[in-house]
């Protein structure tokens, strides 16, 4: 079940029936497995750096996405009425990740990468070798994209789990 709100003839969908979030987990987990495939296609181009740009675009868009299909994004969630609005960001701060309920931007996405930085390091230093690097380099970054967009999923699937539990299970 998804709650409804109308505002100017737009409709805010948070889901808060456990079938519901377990359904735009599932979409958002192929998501994650989709870009991360490109994002590895784009990792065994020799071209060094040309990685690192795709996939900061990447990920912010993706990220995006998932917040939008959980109705997380900044937007969604200023157009939920007060309680729902509040809960929202009360989840959010105690259980949401980093790119939880935000606006994505690059910074903010190479901010998190940088987390990642061995990982990062190693995938550069792979493109070296010839076919082998390229195939190394590919794999970490496939492996990194998911991971992360994975934990992305996760943060936004336990901010969706909280907000439902705070929601009245009569008609809003």
């Amino acid at each position: 079940m998804f709650l409804k709100k109308k505002k100017d003839a737009e409709q805010v969908l948070l889901p808060v029936a456990s079938a519901d979030i377990e359904r735009v987990r599932a979409h958002c987990r192929a998501l994650v497995r989709k870009r991360a495939m490109i994002s590895a296609g784009v990792g065994a181009v020799p071209l060094p750096g040309i990685d690192m740009v795709a996939d900061l675009g990447s990920f912010a868009s993706m990220v995006e996405d998932i917040n939008r299909a959980f109705g997380l994004t900044p937007e969604q969630i200023e157009r939920l009425q007060p309680r729902m609005r509040v809960a929202a960001y009360e989840a959010v701060g105690a259980l949401g990740g980093m790119l939880v309920g935000k606006l994505v931007t690059r910074e903010l996405v190479l901010k998190l990468l940088q987390k990642s930085g061995a990982r990062l390091a190693a995938k550069s230093a792979a493109k070296v070798v010839p076919l082998a690097g390229q195939i190394a380099s590919a794999a970490i970054g496939f492996a990194l994209f998911r991971q992360m967009g994975n934990q992305h999923v996760e943060a936004c699937v336990r901010v969706a789990r909280e907000v439902a539990d705070k929601v009245p299970h009569g008609p809003v």
